[in-house]
C-alpha cells in the first residue's frame, strides 16, 4: 500500500523541479533599464526585510506552541506542528522571493513587446512558482508525516481491530494518529495567520496611504515616483499579496486533506466500519488524489506556458489553465478512486453510507472540484467590470463617494446567496453520498488544484507591481495600459480564489467537526438546542465580526500613521511634487512594517486562544457550538467582504479606462471610486482572506486540545 505513495513523491518531485526552472527561466528575463532595476531593488530589500522580521515572531510564538502540544497532547504532535510551520513558511518565502524578480521583468517584457499574451506568460511563469511550492511543500510535509508516524511509529497499524493509540506520560491522555495529523495542520494554519494578518496589514496601510494623499489630495496619478508611499505599497502586494496568499492556499489545501484523513480514522475508531484494508485506503485517498492533482496541475500550467503564442484576453487564457487542471484532475481521479477501492466489500460501503460503492469518494471530490469553479464564475460575475454589478458601481461614483460605497455595499451583500446556495448543494450532495467522509473528499477536491489556483492568484499582484514599476520608471503609457488591465484580471481572479478557500474551509471544518465530535462523543450529535451549544454558537458567531473589526482597525491605525507621514513629506519638502527633490521611502516602508508587526499579533492571539480559552471555561459542547456559530457567520462575512471590495477596486479601474463616458483619471467620478476602492482594501484583502483561516484554525486547535477539555473544563466542576 505504500507503495502507492511513490505517485504522491512524484508529483512533489515533478511540481518542484518544474518550479526550479519557472524560477531560473523567470530570472534571465533582463530586467529593464537601471531606473527599473533600482525600483526593483528597493521593493525586493523591503519585501526581505519584513518577511525576515515576520519570521522571527512567529518563529518565537510557533516555538512556544510546539512545546505546549508535546507537553500537553503528545511529542510527535510537537514535531509535526513545526514540520507544518516550516513547509508553510519556506512556501511564503520562495512565492515572495520569486515575485520581486518578477515584478520588473514583467514591465520590461510589456515594454519591449508591446503584447498582453507575451507579458501574461513572464507574470505567470513567476506566479506558477508559488503555485507549484504551495502543493509541493504541503504534500511533502504529509509525506514526511505519515513516513514517519504513520509507519515508522506504527501508527497506522491495527491491533485487534482497534487502531493503535499511545498514552501521554505527562496528562495521561491518549492519543493516535489523528492527533499527530492534526498538528501539521495546525503548523501550517499558525504560519497563515500571521502571514495573512500581518501582510495583510502591511499592503493595505501603505496602499490606502499612497491613494488617500497621492490620488485623493496632490492628484497625482497611482504609482508616482513622487508619492513617498508607492514603495511600501508594493512591497505590501509581494508580502500580503504573495507571501500572505500562498501560506493562506497552502494551509487550506492541507486542512482539506487532513480532516478527511483524520475522518477516516475517526470513522474506524468508532466501528463505523470494520475492514482493516479499507481503513488503510480511505486514509491514504486524499493524500493520493491530491497528489494526482498536482500532477494534472503541473499539466495544466504547462499548456499555458509552452504554447507558443497566447492571445490578448489573459482572462480566457488563465480560466483555460484552471479548467484543464481541474478536468485532468477529475479524469485521474477516477482512475485512482476505481483501482484503490477495488476489491472491498459492499457490505463496508454500505455501512460507511456510501450510496455509489467504490466510486462514492469520487464522485464526491468531483462535486467539490464543480462547486468551487461554479462559486469562482459567481465571484466573477460580481467583481470582474465586464459585467452589471462592477459597471453598476462605476456610474453610481458619478454622483459621489457615498453613492459608490453605498453601491458597492449592496454588490457584496447580494453577492453572498448564490455562492451559499452552491456551497449548502454541495454539501448535501456530498453528504447524501458519502456521509462526512464525502464532505471531506468534496473539500479535498476544491483545492485538488490549488497550484493552478495560486498561480493565477499570484500572477495579480506580480502584475500589479510590474505597473507600479512602468509608472514610476517613466515607461510608455502603451505599457501602463497593457499592466492595467493584467492588474483588472488579477483583481478577479483573487476574487475568485478567495471563492475557493472560503468554501473549501467551510466544507473541511465540517468535516472536522466530524472527527471533534468523535473525540469525546460516539455519536455525530450536538444538538443546537442545548444550553451550552446555543450560547456558544451565538457567540461564536459574533467572533468573526470581533476579527474583522480588530483587523480593519489594525490597517487604519497604520494607514493613519502613513497618510500623516506623506503629507509631512509634500508640506516639509516642496520639491516632491515638481520632481527636484527625491521622497523619503524607507520612512514609509517603515511605518508599514512596525505597524504591521504590532498589529499583527492580538487578532491572531485572539483566532487561537479563543476556543481553547471557552474550552477549559465551559467544555467541549460550548466550543462545538462556537465552531458551528463562528463557521457559518465567517461564510457569509467572507464572500461579502471579497467581493465587495474586488466590485470597487474594478469599478475604479473601469473609468480609468474609460468605461464611464465623459469620465476618466483626476475627475471627480474618479476620486469617488478611488475612495470606495480604499474603503474595499483592508475588506478583500485583510479581512476576507483572513477569515477562512480563522474557522480552520478554530476547528484545528479545538480537535487538538479537545481530548484534554473535554475532561479538565471549570464547567464540570459545578455542573
Amino acid at each position: 500500500m505504500d507503495l502507492l505513495m511513490l505517485i504522491v513523491l512524484f508529483g512533489v518531485i515533478l511540481a518542484v523541479s518544474f518550479a526550479a526552472l519557472n524560477f531560473y527561466l523567470t530570472k534571465k528575463k533582463p530586467e529593464g533599464s537601471e531606473k527599473m532595476q533600482e525600483i526593483a531593488a528597493a521593493i525586493r530589500e523591503g519585501a526581505n526585510a519584513f518577511i525576515n522580521y515576520e519570521y522571527k515572531i512567529v518563529a518565537i510564538i510557533g516555538g512556544c506552541i510546539a512545546v505546549l502540544l508535546g507537553l500537553v497532547i503528545s511529542w510527535e504532535t510537537g514535531v509535526s506542528f513545526v514540520i507544518g510551520a516550516v513547509m508553510s513558511a519556506c512556501a511564503g518565502l520562495v512565492g515572495m522571493k520569486i515575485a520581486t524578480y518578477a515584478n520588473v521583468r514583467v514591465a520590461n517584457e510589456a515594454n519591449l513587446t508591446k503584447n498582453t499574451g507575451k507579458t501574461v506568460k513572464v507574470a505567470f511563469r513567476g506566479g506558477s512558482v508559488m503555485g507549484l511550492c504551495v502543493a509541493g511543500f504541503a504534500l511533502f510535509g504529509i509525506l514526511i508525516v505519515y513516513f514517519l508516524f504513520g509507519v515508522g511509529g506504527g501508527m497506522l497499524e491495527v491491533n485487534a481491530g482497534e487502531v493503535v493509540h499511545k498514552l501521554n506520560p505527562i496528562t495521561g491522555q491518549q492519543y493516535n494518529l489523528s492527533l499527530i495529523l492534526s498538528g501539521y495542520a495546525l503548523g501550517c494554519s499558525i504560519i497563515a495567520m500571521f502571514n495573512r494578518v500581518g501582510g495583510g496589514i502591511y499592503t493595505k496601510a501603505a496602499d490606502m496611504g499612497a491613494d488617500l494623499v497621492g490620488k485623493t489630495e496632490a492628484h497625482i496619478p497611482e504609482d508616482d515616483p513622487r508619492n513617498p508611499a508607492t514603495i511600501a505599497d508594493n512591497v505590501g502586494d509581494n508580502v500580503g499579496d504573495v507571501a500572505g496568499l500562498g501560506a493562506d492556499l497552502l494551509e487550506s489545501y492541507v486542512g482539506a486533506i487532513m480532516s478527511c484523513a483524520i475522518l477516516a480514522i475517526e470513522l474506524f475508531t468508532h466501528g463505523a466500519f470494520a475492514s482493516t484494508s479499507l481503513y488503510a485506503k480511505m486514509i491514504l485517498f486524499p493524500i493520493l488524489f491530491a497528489g494526482i492533482g498536482l500532477i494534472a496541475c503541473v499539466l495544466g500550467i504547462a499548456s499555458l506556458l509552452f504554447r507558443k503564442k497566447l492571445s490578448d484576453n489573459p482572462h480566457f487564457e488563465l480560466n483555460m489553465a484552471t479548467w484543464i487542471s481541474a478536468g485532468l484532475a477529475i479524469v485521474f481521479g477516477f482512475v485512482l478512486c476505481f483501482f484503490l477501492f477495488n476489491g472491498e466489500s459492499n457490505e463496508d460501503f454500505i455501512s460507511l453510507g456510501f450510496k455509489i460503492g467504490k466510486l462514492t469518494p469520487w464522485v464526491a471530490a468531483a462535486i467539490g472540484i464543480a462547486a468551487g469553479i461554479v462559486i469562482g464564475i459567481i465571484s466573477e460575475y460580481y467583481t470582474s467590470y465586464d459585467y452589471n454589478p462592477t459597471k453598476g458601481i462605476a456610474q453610481a461614483s458619478k454622483e459621489g463617494p457615498a453613492l459608490t460605497i453605498t453601491q458597492g455595499m449592496a454588490t457584496g451583500m447580494i453577492s453572498c446567496m448564490l455562492p451559499v446556495v452552491c456551497l449548502g448543494a454541495a454539501i448535501f450532495i456530498c453528504y447524501m453520498l458519502g456521509g462526512m467522509y464525502g464532505v471531506g473528499c468534496g473539500a479535498m477536491g476544491m483545492l485538488s488544484f490549488v497550484a493552478t489556483t495560486v498561480s493565477v492568484d499570484t500572477y495579480g499582484p506580480i502584475s500589479d507591481n510590474a505597473g507600479g514599476i512602468a509608472e514610476m520608471s517613466g515607461l510608455d503609457k502603451e505599457v501602463r495600459t497593457i499592466t492595467d488591465k493584467l492588474d483588472s484580471v488579477g483583481n478577479t481572479t483573487a476574487a475568485i480564489g478567495k471563492g475557493f478557500a472560503i468554501g473549501s474551509a467551510a466544507l473541511a471544518t465540517m468535516s472536522m467537526m466530524s472527527s471533534y465530535l468523535y473525540s469525546f462523543v460516539d455519536t455525530l450529535t450536538l444538538n443546537i438546542m442545548s444550553r451550552d451549544v446555543l450560547v456558544g454558537a451565538v457567540i461564536g458567531a459574533a467572533l468573526p465580526y470581533l476579527f474583522s473589526g480588530m483587523l480593519i482597525n489594525s490597517v487604519a491605525k497604520a494607514a493613519r500613521n502613513m497618510v500623516q507621514e506623506v503629507r509631512r513629506q509634500f508640506k516639509e519638502i516642496p520639491g516632491i511634487l515638481n520632481g527636484t527633490a527625491k521622497p523619503d521611502y524607507k520612512t514609509c516602508i517603515t511605518i508599514s512594517s512596525q505597524g504591521a508587526l504590532k498589529e499583527m499579533i492580538a487578532p491572531a492571539i485572539v483566532a487561537i486562544a479563543f476556543p481553547v480559552v471557552c474550552g477549559f471555561l465551559f467544555g467541549a459542547y460550548f466550543v462545538g457550538g462556537i465552531l458551528i456559530g463562528a463557521t457559518l457567520s465567517a461564510i457569509m462575512l467572507a464572500i461579502f467582504t471579497g467581493n465587495s471590495g474586488g466590485a470597487w477596486d474594478n469599478a475604479k479601474k473601469f473609468i480609468e479606462s474609460g468605461g464611464v463616458e465623459g469620465e476618466g483619471k483626476g475627475t471627480p467620478t474618479h476620486d469617488a471610486a478611488i475612495v470606495g476602492d480604499t474603503v474595499g482594501d483592508p475588506l478583500k484583502d485583510t479581512v476576507g482572506p483572513s477569515l477562512d483561516i480563522l474557522i480552520k484554525i478554530m476547528s484545528t486547535v479545538s480537535l487538538v486540545c479537545v481530548v484534554v477539555f473535554s475532561e479538565f473544563n471549570l464547567m464540570s466542576l459545578f455542573f
